[in-house]
């Protein structure tokens, strides 16, 4: 039971001839297009100038920005609209935009850098909106696309990124530490199994979306592995899919972890009684046992940055508690209980 934190950074530029040598960071006038940007632009100790209407994290930082964002998609629609708004965009090969570039407000900020990504389609601008921005900008600013799809790939863009923007020393102690925190995670799930307290991984499904329900992919099959279980649908680094509960019922998971994407746990909360109404609920072992939790997906699991470490943590407690324990300031995934405790 081994997940290696594989080295190879998953990320690309559309000026891979920009210089690696440090560079005066107050030079840097960056567009973040992902919470996950933000989040290493700033873990980085730099500053983003623009960030996406969604970006939250961290909020000193954040607070204030302007959003270079919007999205067709409304705040208060359900997951199974949600679900149709997607459905559409890819059926209509991007002439039905789910996010779009404010221009007035991008032009303003005059960028050196957009940092976004190419790895989901319905995640962020499209990428190709985001080249033709660039150039049509007198900045001429570089598009760096991060690209990971698992643990390792996340925590090598970092160095990717920084080292694209020309401060490659600024992200040694930041994956270190990353780093750091993976490995010891993995060696108490090893000498636990070693010791006998873990006599088998313990079998978990992880939901990114409850309406339809879709299976996990990417980096959480892997984040799973490291805590001591084994996913028993998603597929470390491929991408998640439709599925259903009655599909769950012969793979007999003992633990069911709501980890919606965008979604925060109260906003989750809402989809779990269509989660328990779905046939063949009462027969999974996870909701017989009470052993089903809801977490902040939006926060932690689909954030392909250096808080996808708090997610490991955060899982490796929700599965074995004795060994894992929790890190002070990381919130515990919510117990939700048997049908019915919700």
């Amino acid at each position: 039971m081994s997940a290696a934190v594989a080295p190879p950074a998953a990320a690309a530029t559309s000026n891979p001839s920009l210089p690696l040598a440090d560079v005066d960071v107050s030079t840097l006038r960056i567009l973040s297009l992902l919470p996950s940007a933000t989040e290493i632009v700033c873990a980085l100790g730099l500053r983003p100038v623009g960030v996406t209407h969604e970006c939250d994290y961290p909020p000193d930082v954040v607070a204030g920005l302007p959003a270079v964002t919007s999205s067709s998609i409304p705040a208060d629609a359900t997951s199974c609209e949600i679900d149709v708004a997607v459905s559409e965009k890819v059926a209509s090969d991007g002439r039905k935009p789910l996010y779009s570039l404010v221009m007035p407000v991008v032009e303003r900020l005059a960028p050196t850098a957009f940092v976004t990504q190419a790895l989901c389609d319905v995640c962020a601008v499209e990428t190709g909106a985001v080249h033709r921005a660039a150039a049509s900008l007198p900045s001429s600013p570089v598009v760096i696309n991060l690209e990971p799809s698992t643990l390792g790939e996340v925590i090598a863009s970092i160095t990717t990124l920084a080292g694209t923007l020309g401060v490659p020393r600024l992200a040694v102690p930041v994956v270190d530490r990353l780093r750091g925190r993976v490995d010891a995670v993995r060696c108490r799930t090893a000498a636990a199994i070693a010791d006998g307290t873990i006599r088998a991984p313990r079998r978990v499904f992880v939901a990114e979306w409850i309406d339809p329900l879709f299976t996990c992919g990417h980096w959480t099959p892997e984040l799973v592995e490291l805590a001591g279980g084994v996913e028993v649908a998603g597929v470390a680094g491929g991408r998640s899919t439709r599925s259903s509960v009655a599909a769950l019922v012969p793979l007999r998971p003992e633990v069911l972890l709501v980890a919606l994407c965008g979604f925060g746990v109260e906003r989750s909360m809402r989809d779990v009684p269509i989660l328990q109404a779905a046939s063949g609920y009462d027969d999974l072992p996870a909701a017989a046992a009470g052993e089903v939790y809801v977490t902040d997906g939006n926060a932690y699991f689909s954030r392909s940055g250096p808080r996808l470490v708090d997610s490991l943590e955060i899982l490796a407690h929700t599965l074995w508690p004795a060994v894992h324990p929790l890190p002070a300031g990381l919130p515990p995934a919510v117990r939700v209980g048997k049908k019915g405790d919700a």
